[in-house]
């Protein structure tokens, strides 16, 4: 199929930042694109051919969506799976499959599906609800602390929390959820796996992820990750095998822990671009957005290797600050080599909300690291 410069038309579901840096690859290589997204001021309709405005989890209006276009992908999991299973029995190219997206899409399922793989993870039980959950507590079957996480709709931080006394319970969600025994580890790494339905699949170095201790979020990406050799080859073998067992095309970010006696253990996975992969934009040959891209369309995978060192800092919205947004101190950053800002065209500010990031770039990891934390220290997310 002819995709540059023709009537293809490819559907991004979702059109929130993964979107609009993906998009960025489309414009370069002149592909036409379609976007669903809930939001009339969503990132990606500045970015694309043609925006829709609409729900991405009711079935009429995805399904729709899907008959306008050629190939769909998605930027976001929390999708209507019974239209993706119908657009894809029909013919429609659907990448990452519904298959593969019904594994992932619920955490419970998720996690079993690992236990089922003999994929190493952290010990966990499932529970139909909260109340569930607290009986289990209650009669000593579940010790404290662990890891509470709700099994579906969790993004960001949300939906994940760390529950020392039967207290920390208090106001959570009466949902389904998972109760996951807390890893004593070293480091929590993040690999990325590009696959295209020909069979081709690369992988993306494994890359070191610092995370804010209050909001569950990502700080810092840093790439390479400052971990012994074994050990990385070690995770791209495991982030591979989960690849292989989940047989998906498209990108699949693999998060993982680095236990104290160097195990590697599995977290949880992403079908898609991710953050932990935002770096590749400066630092890399072949960006995880263009991989992905090349991925879905069956072309040619791109190299993966870095070409220089990168850290990424996230851009969140500072506590305290909710409204129209403003980007505290950015210009001051402009003046420095190797740091480039990426601003995702969020109207509105919150605390902890993914705003952008920057990534920094240069030979040595530990000058770049220092810049990235120069950088944190220096740009405000306000309203």
């Amino acid at each position: 199929m002819n995709y540059f410069s023709s009537d293809f038309k490819l559907g991004i579901l979702g059109g929130g930042q993964l979107g609009k840096m993906l998009l960025f690859d489309t414009r370069k290589f002149d592909i036409q694109t379609y976007v669903l997204d809930p939001s009339d001021e969503a990132p990606c309709k500045i970015a694309c051919d043609q925006f829709f405005n609409g729900d991405l989890m009711d079935f009429e209006t995805v399904y729709n969506f899907g008959k306008k276009v050629d190939v769909l992908t998605f930027e976001i999991e929390l999708v209507n799976l019974e239209a993706l299973v119908k657009l894809e029995e029909e013919g429609l190219k659907v990448f990452p499959s519904p298959k593969t997206l019904k594994l992932i899409q619920n955490k419970g399922i998720q996690k079993d599906f690992y236990i089922q793989h003999a994929i190493p993870t952290a010990n966990y039980k499932r529970f139909d609800n909260l109340k569930s959950l607290i009986v289990d507590i209650l009669d000593s079957k579940t010790k404290l602390p662990f890891v509470w996480k709700c099994t579906e709709f969790g993004y960001d931080g949300n939906g994940v929390k760390v529950i020392r006394h039967i207290s920390d319970l208090d106001n959570l969600a009466n949902v389904e959820c998972i109760a996951e025994e807390m890893v004593p580890f070293k480091n929590e790494l993040a690999v990325i796996v590009c696959r295209n339905p020909s069979g081709e699949i690369k992988t993306y170095p494994v890359v070191e992820m610092e995370f804010h201790p209050e909001a569950n979020q990502v700080e810092y990406v840093i790439c390479p990750a400052r971990i012994d050799d074994k050990v990385a080859e070690k995770a791209r073998a495991i982030a591979l095998n989960v690849s292989e067992k989940f047989n998906h095309v498209g990108l699949l970010a693999v998060e993982m822990f680095q236990t104290e006696d160097d195990e590697i253990l599995v977290n949880e996975v992403a079908p898609r671009p991710h953050n932990s992969g935002h770096y590749s934009i400066e630092a890399s040959y072949t960006s995880q957005f263009e991989n992905h891209l090349r991925a879905i369309l069956d072309l040619p995978l791109g190299n993966t290797d870095s070409k220089v060192a990168g850290i990424m800092v996230n851009l969140v919205g500072a506590e305290g600050f909710s409204g129209n947004v403003v980007y505290e101190n950015i210009e001051k950053i402009l003046g420095w080599n190797g740091v480039t800002p990426h601003i995702y065209g969020k109207k509105q500010t919150r605390p902890f909300r993914k705003m952008g990031h920057v990534t920094i770039v240069n030979e040595d990891i530990n000058e770049a690291r220092r810049i990235a934390e120069e950088v944190k220290n220096t740009i405000r997310v306000i309203s």
